[in-house]
Parts: C-alpha cells; structure tokens; sequence
C-alpha cells in the first residue's frame, strides 16, 4: 500500500469514528430529552396528551430538543479539539 492510500484509508477511519460518535451522542440526548420531557404537562396544551398524537408531539418534542443539545455538545468538543 503507497503513502496515499494510507493517508485515503486513515481519513475514512477518522469521518466514520467522527461519524459513529455524532450519531451515538445524538441518540443518547434524544434519549436524556425524552425522559426529562416526561415532566412536562402536555394536558395544558393538548387534548389527549396519552393519545397517539400526544406521543407523536412528545417524540417530536424530544428529537428536536435533544437534536440541538447534541448539536451543541458536538459543536463544543470539535472547538475544544481546535484549541
């Protein structure tokens, strides 16, 4: 193997760890939002909040929420690593 297949090869290696550790972080604040959106009264804002749609909402909810702590936490350490 020449130097640039080396090189080609380590830069795969590196995006599918960068790759494998945002998906992971992301499952695990979607996760972490959905059990702390338990808490929240969706009764005040919806009709049957223990429906299908209330679930669907609280799902949503939780992905976009845990989505942007992600983003952040990911965001950090990639500036963090810059330093």
């Amino acid at each position: 193997m020449n130097g640039k297949q080396q090189l080609a090869e380590q830069l795969s290696q590196s995006a599918s760890m960068t790759a494998l550790t945002s998906m992971i972080v992301s499952l695990i604040c979607i996760a972490l939002a959905w059990w702390a959106l338990q808490s929240l009264k969706l009764d005040v804002f919806i009709k049957h909040p223990k429906g299908p749609q209330g679930r669907l909402l609280h799902l949503f909810l939780a992905i976009i929420v845990g989505q942007l702590v992600s983003g952040f936490l990911l965001n950090y350490f990639s500036w963090s690593q810059m330093l």
